[in-house]
Formats: structure tokens, C-alpha cells, sequence
């Protein structure tokens, strides 16, 4: 595919920005049809930016999912946002996800402030999420405050959840694309291996299942990811935790906490890979990990 075949061809890149838990990774994978991106009820489940590769007929849209943009309590809160910020210098339009269903909060105003501040004019969409959860007036109140906040920007309210409100989404974003050909192959979802999907699979069963003290000093190593035909994958990884009590919480009495996330994680890695998978697990602590710029190397961050 290139640009003589398709001379009407769009094709660019899309930040996707927002606080973190507004629904942004629930919004990609709606998108995709697919899911290629970990989703939790709790904030900041991605941790790095991920690409979202939509290709259509005559247009692809590469959604880059960053981390939600917030006020970073350790070194790895300011590696988030760094990484949030810096798909603002690579994209052709920013999406912002809000809350529809509350008022702009400080973090709210932090974004808009840093998009007022890009040194390039982007076009900027305003996507109000979770828009099934309030009625009109109150729809009404919430998307005025946040169209002030960016006052050049279209916004339109959308539920990622119950896939309303997604195909004006895309028709708006379409408007906005540069004539390209597109960067990748039309069968490619998402820039990450399966390795590194699985891993963020295996994270997200921690965050759905594990209390709230525990799941952000959570990561994620995939020691060894086997291949074997027929048979699937073998894939071992390591859960580290910072605290030495953690590591009690994670593998739960007699193990059974750690075999209903390996339950869970197996289960989604499998939905996304399409074959069988045998999966091991193991925890190991890693003290103050987040605040250890040494280790968050290691970890890839």
C-alpha cells in the first residue's frame, strides 16, 4: 500500500491524553474492536505509551495511549508524565478525555494548561467520557467548563463503555488526518509484542483483584516466553512488590490469591493471542522499586 495506489489516503498519529482512570485504554481497545491495552478500575494502569493501530478503507489512525497526566508522588509518577508529554511532539491531533460525569478537577486544569502552552497548534478534540452516567443538564454544565478550558477545541460526548457516540468520534478525528500513507501493516493493532502484552495482562489481574495498598508498587517481568507450536506458549514472570508484607498479599493464603491472578491474567492472554497459554507465576520484593531511577531502567520505564 502506498500513496500512488491511494492518493486520498490519511494517515497520522492521535495523542491520547486525560487524567488517569477517565477511560482512555477502555476507549482504544472500543476502537480497535479488540483489546490491546490493560484496563483496571483504578488509576494510572498504563504505565507507557502504547499505539492503538486502527486502519480503515481509506484512513489509518494510530492512537497512542500515554499515561494519565497527574501530580507524581516518585520517580515513576515523573517518568509517566514525561512520557505523556512527549506524544505531544510527535502527533497530528490530541485527544482529551475527560470525565463527563464531574466538574474539571486540578489535574483537569493541569492538562489544559499544558496544552495551552504547546509550542505547535494542534487541532484538539474533547472527548466526554462517561457521558451515560449524568443526565442532560448536568452533560450540559460539565462540557461547558471543560470547553473552557479549551476553548478551540471540539468536543463531543461519548460513553467508551457502551460504544456510544464512537462513530462521530471517528469521522471528527478522520477530518482532522494528514494525507500519508499508512505507517503499518493494515493486520497490526498495536506496536507492543506479545511479551510485552502479556506483562501488562498479567499487571492489570493484579490491579482487579488485589487491595488498594498493594497494586501501584506492582511490576511486571516476563522471564521466559517459550513458543511451542501446537502447544501454545509457556510463559514465566515474576511479580515484584515493595513490601515484604505485599508479597504475603499477593500470594494469598495456601497461594490462592496468586493461582486467581494467574487464572485471570492466563484467561485475558489467551483472548488475545488466540491459543493456548501455560502460565508461571512468582513474587519476589524489590524495595522502593518506583523511586529507584537504576531499576525503573530495568523495568523499562
Amino acid at each position: 500500500m502506498n500513496d500512488t495506489q491511494h492518493p486520498t489516503y490519511h494517515a497520522g498519529f492521535v495523542a491520547v491524553m486525560g487524567k488517569p482512570n477517565v477511560g482512555k485504554s477502555t476507549l482504544i481497545n472500543a476502537l480497535l474492536g479488540q483489546k490491546v491495552a490493560a484496563v483496571s478500575p483504578r488509576p494510572q494502569t498504563t504505565r507507557k505509551r502504547q499505539m492503538g493501530i486502527l486502519t480503515l478503507d481509506a484512513a489509518q489512525i494510530i492512537f497512542v495511549d500515554t499515561p494519565g497526566l497527574h501530580r507524581p508522588r516518585h520517580k515513576l509518577g515523573e517518568s509517566m508524565n514525561k512520557e505523556a508529554l512527549q506524544t505531544l511532539d510527535e502527533c497530528d491531533l490530541v485527544l482529551w478525555i475527560v470525565d463527563a460525569s464531574q466538574l474539571p478537577d486540578p489535574e483537569d486544569r493541569m492538562l489544559a494548561e499544558k496544552l495551552r502552552l504547546l509550542k505547535r497548534t494542534l487541532p484538539k478534540l474533547i472527548a466526554l467520557n462517561k457521558a451515560d452516567l449524568v443526565n442532560s443538564e448536568a452533560l450540559a454544565a460539565h462540557a461547558q467548563a471543560f470547553q473552557e478550558l479549551a476553548p478551540d477545541a471540539v468536543s463531543l460526548a461519548i460513553s467508551a463503555r457502551y460504544q456510544q457516540g464512537l462513530d462521530k468520534l471517528l469521522q471528527t478525528i478522520l477530518v482532522h488526518l494528514p494525507p500519508n500513507a499508512p505507517f503499518f501493516p493494515e493486520e497490526q493493532l498495536t506496536d507492543l509484542y506479545e511479551r510485552e502484552l502479556s506483562a501488562d495482562l498479567i499487571r492489570e489481574a493484579c490491579l482487579n483483584l488485589l487491595r488498594d495498598e498493594v497494586p501501584h508498587g506492582i511490576a511486571v517481568r516476563i522471564d521466559q516466553f517459550i513458543e511451542r507450536g501446537e502447544h501454545g506458549a509457556y510463559i514465566e514472570a515474576t511479580i515484584f512488590v515493595e513490601r515484604e508484607s505485599h508479597k504475603g498479599i499477593v500470594i494469598g493464603q495456601g497461594g490462592a490469591m496468586l493461582k486467581q491472578i494467574g487464572a485471570m491474567a492466563r484467561q485475558e492472554i489467551e483472548s488475545m493471542s488466540g491459543r493456548k497459554v501455560y502460565l508461571r507465576l512468582r513474587v519476589k520484593v524489590r524495595t522502593n522499586w518506583r523511586d529507584d531511577e537504576k531499576v525503573l531502567r530495568w523495568f523499562g520505564y
